[in-house]
């Protein structure tokens, strides 16, 4: 028999699960190490990567345990449970880091560059050094990497949109994150904040007219069943990583900080080269599932339109945006 908790008791339910002590293992430190997408999307190989050579070079002591497709709750329910000090590690991005260090947001920018490895600039940089230290000392949270690349995004609906004059008085799904709000603002479209688990449902009941993800999380949730047109806009360059507990970080042997960090920023990179060589891969999966591409794309359209966008963000530090272009075009 099963139960229908509904929305508090799942909350319940994952939090417990989160808490509770892990099976039996001969590890000193064990962790669950959650996320919302697919276990069949390239984050699950990344963070297989990750699990796997961090129990290898410490020999076993670390146990690392992989809970995918929103096992252990939602974004923002693992993001509370990191916070409360549970033994979890959760990937993260620059929208929700920003809601704790506001210059994290500029790095989740519309067109922000075209080559996603001009990020690891940003990466060596003391700007982000800064940004981390912060996030540490005001928020309790320990940056492990932001150099994951999530993915370019695309636009996914029943009609090719080729410039902002097709954005425009369309519906489109973002997460509650505000870059996201401002940008399709920008675009004239009307942004609709749908968690990632109901985009399916909102697309096929209409209540969004499109949404916006990276080839395989499209893929992967199986929202090509709902529309089959998709642009390669490539609006945004998603970059994400890994996030724990500042002092459950801290409370662990150096030797082992020192392995997760560097393994973190290792996976960075892994996952960059898995997204950037697999491109037309997912776009021939797609195909195959009768989606059809528009890649009759202004993107210089598009970067006009969002330009003003990172002028709508008064809590960052003076002349951010500015500091990150030096970075980026050096």
């Amino acid at each position: 028999m099963s139960l229908n908790l509904g929305p508090a008791g799942r909350l319940i339910a994952a939090a417990a699960l989160a808490l509770a002590p892990m099976a039996a293992s001969a590890a000193d430190h064990t962790f669950r190490l959650a996320h919302v997408t697919s276990d069949k999307e390239p984050l699950q190989a990344a963070m297989e990567d990750f699990v796997k050579n961090v129990e290898t070079r410490t020999q076993g002591r670390v146990g690392i345990q992989i809970f995918p497709n929103a096992q252990l709750g939602s974004n923002p329910e693992v993001f509370e449970q990191v916070r409360a000090g549970a033994p979890v590690i959760t990937i993260s991005d620059p929208g929700y880091l920003s809601d704790f260090v506001a210059d994290f947001g500029v790095l989740g920018g519309p067109y922000l560059m075209d080559d996603p490895r001009d990020f690891q600039k940003i990466v060596d940089s003391e700007l982000y050094t800064e940004m981390k230290d912060r996030l540490r000392a005001e928020s309790g949270l320990e940056l492990l990497a932001l150099n994951w690349l999530f993915g370019s995004r695309h636009m996914l609906s029943d009609k090719a949109i080729s410039s902002p004059a097709d954005t425009a008085g369309m519906t489109f799904r973002t997460p509650p994150n505000i870059m996201w709000v401002e940008t399709f603002n920008a675009m004239g479209a009307r942004p609709t904040q749908v968690a990632w688990g109901e985009v399916y449902s909102a697309l096929s009941a209409g209540v969004v007219d499109g949404a916006e993800a990276p080839l395989p999380s499209i893929f992967g949730a199986k929202l090509h069943e709902t529309k089959k047109v998709i642009s390669l806009t490539g609006h945004f360059k998603g970059f994400t990583g890994l996030m724990i507990n500042a002092d459950v970080f801290a409370a662990l042997p150096d030797d082992v900080q020192a392995i997760m960090n560097e393994e973190a920023i290792k996976t960075g990179a892994f996952m960059t080269d898995l997204m950037l060589n697999s491109q037309e891969e997912w776009i021939s999966k797609l195909e195959a599932e009768g989606v059809t591409f528009n890649r009759d794309v202004d993107v210089a359209a598009f970067q006009d339109a969002t330009a003003d966008v990172y002028s709508k963000f008064p809590d960052w530090s003076d002349g951010l945006y500015g500091k990150v272009r030096a970075i980026l075009d050096n």
